[in-house]
Formats: C-alpha cells, structure tokens, sequence
C-alpha cells in the first residue's frame, strides 16, 4: 500500500483530551445540521447533558456514544475518533505492516510507512501506535533524538484516560531502551524500575512486557557493575520467558544472561547461554541477532584460547552483518577482529581494522562504547608500531568517548591505556599516576 500524506499532527496535549475533541464534534455537527442542543437532546437526554458533552465536563457513555452518532448522521468511529471507518482501517493496516516491518527489523521500512500516515490526533489508538512503532525503527537506525521526540510525545498521548498502565508502562520501557543507547544509563535505569511498577499493578497479563523491561534493566546494573541485581534481573526474566513459551524472548534473556556470566569470569557458562541463544535465533529465523550473538561468541572463543575458531564466528557475524545492511553490526564484528588480531601480536591489521570500525560508524552517539573501544584498539596498535604522537591522540580520542559513557570501568580502561603509552615514554611518574587514577575508580564500583 502506498504511504498516505503527510499532515502535520494538533499538539499532543489535543490528542490526549479525547473528551473534549468528541464534544468539538458534536458541537460542530450539531451546528451543521442546524440543531439546537435541546433539539439534538430529543426527550433522551438534557439539554445540559449535551452541552457538558460539548465542552468536555463530562464523558458520554459508549451507548449514549453511538446514539449520537445516529442522530448526527456519522459513523460511529468517526464520532469517537474523528477519523471515518474507512479511513480508520486503512490507516491501521499500513500500521500493521510497519509494525511487522519493525519485528523483521526492517526499520527504514517501517519509518518510511509511519512517516506516510495521515497522523489523526483525535484517534489516539492510531497515533500511540504509530509514535511506538516510529520511535523503534527510528532508535535502531540511529536516529535517537528523533525516537525520543516521538516517545516523549507518546508519554502524553498514553496519559489519556483511555489507556492502561500496560501501555504507560510500554511507553516508558522504551523510553528506557532510548535512554540507556543515549548512555544515559541511571535515567533509563529509572524508567524501566517505574515501567516495571506499572506493569505489575496493573491487573493485566504483560509478561512479555515485564521480561523485557527485565532483561533491559539488567543491562543497566551491569554496566555499573552491579552484577548481582544484573543476574537477578536475568533470571526473573528467564522465568517469565519460559512461561510464555516465547523463544525469541528466551534469546534475548540468555544473550544477556552470557554477557553477565562473562563479565563475573564465568566463561564456560557464558558460552552455554550464547550456545543457547544461537539455537533460539536461528528456530525464529533471526539472523540480525544471530550475527550479533556470534560477534560476542567471537570474543569469548578468543578469551577461551581457541583463536581460530574466534576469528571465524567474527568473520561469519561480519558476513551477517552486511546480508542484513546493518553498518552498526558490520562495525562491532571489524572492531571485535581488531582486538583479536592486536591480542595475537599483529598490530598493523589491527590498525586496519579499526581505522574501519570508525569509517563505518561515523561518530553515532548510540555506538560510543564501539568508538571508543575502536580508538583504544587503534591507539594500542599505532603504539606496538612505536607511532606515539598518533597513538596519544588515537587515546585521548578514547578517553573522549568513554567519558560519555557514565561508567568508571570503561574510563579506567582509557586512562591505562594511556598509562602504558606514558611508561613507552619512559615517564615513569605520569604512568604511576594514570594507573592510580584507573585503580581508584575501580575501587568505587559496586561489585
């Protein structure tokens, strides 16, 4: 189906207040047909009723609803929605397939048939889907500003009072994933805690949501290093996947639940869980996370002493990458393939290889940890080939980014970079005091 125009949307605050837009259209429709209020009342209701209708201090029941529909000569949904049937049900299948669109991750697609819509604030429904829908495809191809603009004002349109806390609970979870690609790590920690309190006071089944607010809350703790609400996390939302018989959100979990295992030096079990999650992928036909499962495997195999086997998962997870068009994928797997290689002693291609983690990357601020990592891996690599004025900008490049990442491990990890760049030198006391420096915010972490 071809997207439908573009018109530009009432502010959000109009969209929320759904009574008074109903009552606009009766007022406006009462005029039209030339009716007094007490004429369109007709010994059913008051004349006053109609006018509290009006003006939005009251909120007429569903029958009284489609009553007025029949005296007003309009559909029903239009009466409610301000959008006819017709266009309605077009509007919710081109919906329909941006939403399946962004389930086989094809977000350009789904952005381009969202951004087609007639945008009808006074149908609500319509407008949160499409906003969520938007602000999905829109943070996964990089655009977080605008996802979050689309979010912020799906926060509004939820608040409206036809809507449940599952969806407000919905809106901040995602809220929370924006917020947690933009590295504000303790905000969206927030929100997916206050999306989890609305979820689970709601009366309603959302254990999907719950999982999945779960397992993306789990990745807060562990980038400040708090493993064991991390592990907690994961294992509530393993149980609540299980429960489902939900295997693409079993996957997600014991992705996270790898990366967990790795980061408290259990490595065999990491494996188990990528080993498991990889099974789950390939069962729903997700190769975008297949790929992305064999980058981390690459690593783990590389840890584990199996060099070999770690350059071909990062090979066939770059491979991936480029069948599915994914730049950002495509970046992780070079990147990853230039620490092995600079770990294995052979810095010039991992200069190679990092020079082209950045190229495809090009600055994205939903990428930084990758960045920074990619300018760690180049500075090491330009210092083993005793290029050092390059390296020191390559790791003040990296300091940089990982500064932007509110977490005192990965700061660490720069400032020791450069305090091994400092000893090259033979400056002694310059290394000693980056050491210091990297060791002391280690210790404030929270293990």
């Amino acid at each position: 189906m071809v997207p439908r125009r573009i018109m530009t949307a009432e502010p959000v605050s109009q969209a929320a207040g759904l009574d008074r837009s109903l009552g606009e259209r009766v007022r406006r429709l009462r005029n039209a047909r030339g009716l007094t209020q007490s004429e369109l009342a007709d010994m059913r209701v008051s004349k006053e009723y109609i006018s509290q209708i009006e003006t939005g201090k009251t909120r007429p029941t569903p029958h009284t609803v489609a009553w007025l529909a029949e005296r007003l000569g309009v559909d029903l949904q239009y009466l409610e929605g301000g959008i006819s049937e017709r266009d309605y049900r077009e509007t919710e299948s081109v919906l329909a397939q941006a939403e399946e669109a962004v389930m086989e991750k094809r977000y350009a697609d789904a952005a381009e048939l969202v951004a087609g819509l007639e945008r009808t604030p006074e149908a609500p429904d319509l407008l949160l889907r499409a906003l969520l829908t938007e602000s999905w495809a829109r943070m996964y191809l990089g655009e977080l500003r605008a996802a979050l603009d689309r979010l912020e004002r799906a926060r509004q349109v939820a608040d409206g009072n036809r809507f449940t806390d599952v969806d407000r609970a919905e809106v901040l979870y995602r809220l929370g994933c924006c917020r947690y690609k933009l590295n504000s790590i303790e905000v969206s920690q927030r929100l997916f805690s206050e999306a989890l309190t609305l979820a689970e006071r709601s009366g309603f089944p959302c254990d999907r949501l719950r999982a999945h607010i779960l397992e993306w809350r789990s990745r807060c703790y562990r980038r400040h290093r708090d493993l064991e609400a991390a592990r907690e996390d994961i294992e509530r939302a393993l149980e609540l996947a299980e429960a489902l018989n939900d295997d693409e959100t079993v996957a997600h979990v014991h992705f996270q639940a790898s990366l967990v295992c790795e980061r408290t030096g259990q490595w065999h079990q990491a494996k188990t869980h990528f080993e498991r999650a990889k099974e789950l992928y390939e069962a729903v036909d997700d190769p975008v996370n297949v790929g992305r499962l064999l980058n981390n495997l690459g690593i783990l195999t590389f840890l584990l002493g199996d060099t070999e086997s770690a350059i071909q998962n990062l090979k066939d997870a770059f491979s991936i990458a480029l069948e599915t068009g994914s730049d950002g994928d495509a970046a992780q797997a070079v990147g990853s393939l230039a620490q092995v290689h600079l770990r294995s002693g052979d810095p010039i291609l991992a200069e190679k290889q990092a020079r082209h983690t950045l190229e495809l990357l090009g600055g994205r601020e939903d990428f930084l940890d990758e960045i920074g990592t990619a300018q760690l891996v180049l500075g090491r690599a330009l210092l083993a080939q005793d290029r050092v004025g390059e390296a020191e900008q390559a790791l003040a490049d990296a300091e940089q980014s990982l500064a932007q990442l509110s977490s005192a491990s990965h700061r660490a990890v720069a400032w020791t970079a450069q305090g091994d760049l400092a000893l090259h030198r033979g400056d002694d006391r310059a290394a000693a005091a980056l050491y210091r420096r990297a060791a002391e915010a280690l210790q404030e972490l929270k293990f």
